[in-house]
């Protein structure tokens, strides 16, 4: 079993070294090279959006379901929902789930084609497991049940390569346990670091992350339920192209400061997903983002500034009762109003506050940078 780093190892990723060895077998990759290369994950610079905004925009695609009645016409099929999603004003890219919206769908290229025809990108694929492995995905105790599963995954990857997009990010509604001695702790984790090394060696040009979730109604303890775990994972897997993605909503459900979060990522922060929510009884609200708590939201910003994120942002939030397509641009606006908000605050100051623990100047720092809202133009 993997060594696990204890105490004050658990820190920033910003500077470890992967390594490991493995040879790949599938996906027509290299050797993984277990050499110290460094720095926690090669850089890479964010794709901008159309307008020139330093990064792309994307939202949850099954939204696109929500109040069929305002819809100009049918939301059933995935082509559907992209053709709707293309009309919100803003939004560049579009995340599939693998393989809920291929499978008995449409192929892989007719979706590409489809983004093309309507201006868009892929962001991102993400897994969604069916419900026959509502034992487990990778977890799951029958051993081809788990392969099958890590099939799926690596399937996940060839899609993103023909949609041409890099980032897969796998969470699964069904790793985990209800019950005390319902499963061996350490098994199911020794699981998810070889499957996830299995993934990263035979597609080293994919980069791969865990979305991690404390609690759902599917499983009510995952095997990774915090940052903190997930960070341990990604120690674990000790891969370049392993990290992770954040979730806002989930972060809160799991009782952190999404900020704090994002600085224990480091540079293995591969993907953020914003939202908001009032977390009453550890509920996904799936709000607009900065909504509910917007302290929170500019410093979600704040930190994604400092580590450097090269990912995309995209919006993991649940309409249902409003129009899906001016809730998604209400989105972005908020995450332009954020991210301007935050590139205008004085790093001085902020280090300062910090360095004296001083709550009420970080509130009137919070207050002051809302008040003034979002520049134009600089360094947003």
């Amino acid at each position: 079993r993997a060594e696990r780093p204890v105490g004050g190892e658990v820190e920033s990723l910003l500077g470890s070294a992967a390594g490991g060895a493995g040879t790949v077998s599938r996906g027509g990759g290299a050797d993984h090279d277990g050499g110290d290369e460094g720095d926690a994950a090669p850089q890479r610079r964010p794709r901008p959006s159309r307008d020139g905004f330093p990064f792309m925009f994307g939202s949850r695609l099954n939204s696109m379901r929500d109040r069929p009645d305002l819809a100009d016409g049918p939301v059933s099929t995935p082509r559907d929902l992209v053709r709707r999603q293309a009309k919100a004003r803003g939004l560049d890219c579009v995340d599939f789930n693998y393989p809920q919206h291929f499978d008995g769908h449409w192929s892989a290229e007719e979706a590409r084609d489809c983004l093309e025809e309507h201006g868009l990108v892929a962001g991102a694929v993400c897994l969604r497991y069916p419900p026959r492995f509502a034992r487990g995905a990778m977890n799951h105790p029958d051993p081809e049940m788990r392969r099958e599963a890590i099939e799926m995954t690596m399937a996940a990857a060839d899609a993103a390569r023909v949609l041409g997009c890099d980032e897969v990010v796998v969470w699964s509604a069904y790793d985990g346990y209800d019950y005390p001695f319902q499963v061996d702790y350490d098994e199911k984790w020794e699981q998810l670091v070889e499957a996830f090394r299995e993934c990263c060696d035979a597609y080293p040009d994919v980069r791969w992350s865990l979305e991690y979730k404390p609690t759902d109604e599917n499983t009510r303890y995952f095997t990774v339920p915090s940052t903190g775990a997930a960070v341990l994972l990604v120690r674990d897997v000790d891969r370049t192209n392993f990290g992770l993605t954040l979730d806002v909503g989930h972060m809160l459900m799991s009782g952190e400061n999404p900020g704090q979060s994002i600085a224990m990522a480091g540079r293995r922060l591969f993907g953020v997903q914003l939202n908001d929510g009032h977390t009453r009884l550890a509920a996904e609200d799936g709000l607009v983002f900065g909504s509910v708590h917007p302290g929170m939201a500019l410093e979600v910003m704040w930190r994604l500034r400092r580590v450097g994120f090269a990912g995309h942002f995209y919006f993991d939030t649940f309409p249902q009762r409003t129009d899906p397509v001016a809730e998604a641009e209400l989105n972005v606006r908020r995450a332009r109003m954020f991210w301007d908000a935050a590139a205008g605050l004085d790093r001085g100051e902020v280090e300062r506050i910090a360095s004296e623990h001083d709550a009420m100047a970080a509130l009137d720092l919070v207050e002051r940078a809302l008040s003034r809202g979002g520049g134009e133009g600089g360094d947003r």
